[in-house]
């Protein structure tokens, strides 16, 4: 059985850590923006499957190899953000597929697409794992089975994202609302597009 006294400390911990602005977030509000809530949703499921590996690997033992060889991150890290500065570049001119145009009410992206790029963007994140690294060991009771207590971990680690993410894509769709009007989608198309140029390039050079 896990350790409840841990979980306990843990659950506040990481909601603090994961309501904190970054990548993941800045890209929920930023599709959420551009595509909606509900589509944004499909990438919430990449990176919730990025953000367990990730997990399951710092506990593993499989971080502390990726940290100490940071070559392994990137090919895909500069692929990945090279992609969103691309994706972010056609949305400042209202271009591709996920600009909003007027009339339209949202931009065709495929699910797999969103998927991948909510993945990428998970694993790649060095930050992600060094956080991972430094985090979860302190609240696995080495006296109990690992397995339930990393399952638990994961599982608060996943809903605490969830509930993040879904807030910042919220945050996103009503700026939308607010900005859906003449003249306006331009401007929120350079938003959403500035927005995901800039994690990006933050993916690429963290």
């Amino acid at each position: 059985m896990p350790d409840l006294a841990l979980l306990a400390v843990f659950l506040p911990t990481f909601f603090f850590v994961s309501i904190t602005p970054g990548m993941c977030m800045t890209l929920a509000m930023t599709l959420g923006m551009s595509i909606g809530f509900r589509r944004t949703l499909w990438m919430m499921l990449g990176e919730l499957v990025g953000v367990a590996l990730v997990a399951i690997a710092a506990v593993m033992g499989v971080a502390s190899i990726m940290l100490n060889y940071p070559e392994l991150f990137a090919i895909l890290k500069w692929v990945g953000g090279l992609y969103l500065v691309y994706i972010g570049v056609n949305m400042w001119r209202s271009k591709g597929k996920m600009a909003i145009i007027e009339g339209q009410q949202t931009p065709s992206v495929g699910n797999f697409e969103l998927i991948s790029q909510g993945f990428i963007t998970a694993i790649a994140n060095p930050k992600g794992w060094a956080f991972m690294v430094s985090l979860l060991p302190p609240f696995i009771n080495v006296e109990r089975e690992v397995a339930p207590q990393l399952m638990a971990l994961v599982s608060i680690i996943l809903f605490t994202e969830l509930i993040s993410m879904m807030a910042y894509a919220a945050g996103g769709k009503s700026l939308r609302i607010f900005l859906s009007r003449g003249d306006n989608i331009k401007w929120m198309n350079r938003i959403a597009g500035s927005l995901m140029i800039l994690v990006g390039v933050w993916l690429a050079v963290a």
